[in-house]
């Protein structure tokens, strides 16, 4: 279930290189102005798949209590609390769109490009709402594969929508058609976005679990919706804070000096991409246990989560490995760098190799939790961690020390270490503690 899910992380990420590298050519100002664009809609839509992923649970539960009507009612709830959120947020962009670009630049010209980007772009948060719940549904099911198929068909037709709609055709007067520059990527992703949510739809109505019990989608009752929000919006708020505190991270970085916040910007991708396995793992490892409450079969739950732990840990130290050699190629994939950057890439090379290691056991157990129904204690430990402990040790670092962009990436590892002992503690607790009543607290068809 794990590997589908690391390479449909891949796959998103992927098609905003693609997308740059298309708009690259155009010059400077339309690739800052796509990334300006892309930074507000990347926003969005990670709060979506935030709000899908809590959704996720719910629908594992129900897929594994084996009742379609209650599958029904998890994803109609799922589809109305994502698609009001998109609906939220789109009309947000519509209105106040001028007011947000006039407090990020002042350049007219670059507010007229950000403007034509995100008046397309914005569209993706309609569709990715249906699409994000389309996924966690099959996720759900144990059929990652579908949704992976999906991000097949959609990458190669995002790619050439988008070249041929950013550059144009040139050829007889009856076929040629100038590009639309940065609007042309984002259009170019609408099409390939609805082509995906199709896909997915049509795969959806083949599903055998559906056949013979009528429309999918039904109205949920009030009380279904109200739990299924009260379960979800911790999580949605978790990715939130997370995601602010990011780019807190990475505003304190921009105080360093200007090779060593170089070096973190080159080194932070690869730290993305190179755990997207083990969240991945995290993410089937919870499903399966939601599948195995709402089938009220736990009773070797506790094994089988000591064992997703280990896996998450071995994919951990594979994952260091993989850093310690990143290491050593780095001065090979970025070879034209100055000197100064390659020390401070070496400085914090102990720091980003030890990262993943706790990071991912906190990861598992962070899942692991929100399948237990323990979403909101996740939260409090992520802000705590975050918020009141990393976030102002790193301002005091950089801003009240001076310090070395050592000690000031070393914050990264520190906070996973502070969070580490209470996510272990709360979870063994958690799953001392788990019996039938919290089984019914969490089914909420029952």
């Amino acid at each position: 279930m794990a590997w589908p899910l690391a390479l449909n992380a891949l796959l998103m990420q992927s098609m905003l290189m693609i997308d740059i590298w298309l708009v690259s050519p155009l010059g400077e100002r339309p690739l800052a102005a796509m990334g300006i664009a892309t930074t507000i809609v990347a926003f969005i839509l990670g709060i979506q798949m935030a709000l899908a992923n809590g959704s996720q649970l719910v629908l594992s539960r129900a897929v594994g209590s084996g009742r379609p009507q209650s599958l029904s009612s998890a994803v109609s709830s799922g589809m109305l609390i994502n698609f009001a959120v998109a609906l939220l947020f789109w009309t947000l962009l519509s209105l106040f769109e001028a007011p947000l670009l006039a407090i990020i630049t002042q350049d007219s010209q670059l507010q007229s490009e950000i403007s034509d980007y995100v008046g397309i772009s914005k569209y993706l948060v309609l569709f990715t709402a249906i699409t994000q719940i389309f996924i966690a549904l099959f996720n759900s099911m144990g059929r990652s594969k579908i949704p992976f198929k999906g991000y097949l068909i959609e990458l190669p037709i995002n790619a050439a929508l988008s070249y041929v709609l950013i550059n144009g055709i040139s050829g007889s007067s009856a076929i040629s058609f100038e590009g639309l520059g940065v609007s042309g990527a984002a259009l170019g992703s609408v099409i390939a976005i609805t082509i995906r949510m199709i896909y997915l739809g049509w795969n959806i109505q083949k599903e055998p679990t559906f056949s013979g019990h009528g429309t999918l989608f039904t109205t949920p009752t009030r009380t279904n919706l109200k739990k299924h929000f009260i379960e979800v919006f911790p999580v949605a708020a978790n990715v939130t804070i997370l995601s602010i505190g990011a780019t807190t991270y990475q505003l304190l970085y921009s105080q360093l000096s200007l090779h060593s916040y170089v070096a973190i910007t080159i080194i932070f991708p690869w730290i993305r991409a190179g755990t997207q396995f083990i969240t991945a793992w995290a993410h089937s490892t919870a499903i399966t246990i939601s599948q195995a409450i709402g089938s009220r079969k736990t009773d070797g739950m506790a094994k089988n989560i000591d064992t997703s732990i280990d896996v998450a840990v071995w994919a951990s130290f594979a994952c260091a490995i993989f850093f310690a050699g990143l290491h050593f190629a780095l001065a090979d994939i970025y070879p034209d760098l100055d000197p100064a950057t390659y020390d401070a890439l070496s400085v914090i090379a102990p720091l980003y190799i030890f990262l993943p290691l706790v990071r991912g056991y906190n990861t598992v157990h962070g899942h692991v939790l929100r399948a237990l129904g323990k979403t909101t204690a996740v939260f409090k430990i992520n802000f705590t961690g975050q918020w009141l402990i990393s976030i102002p040790l790193c301002a005091f670092i950089i801003l009240g020390l001076d310090g070395s962009i050592f000690w000031a990436f070393a914050v990264q590892p520190i906070e996973e270490i502070v969070k580490a002992l209470p996510f272990r503690m709360l979870a063994r607790r958690s799953l001392a503690e788990f019996d039938s009543a919290q089984i019914d607290k969490l089914m909420f068809d029952e």
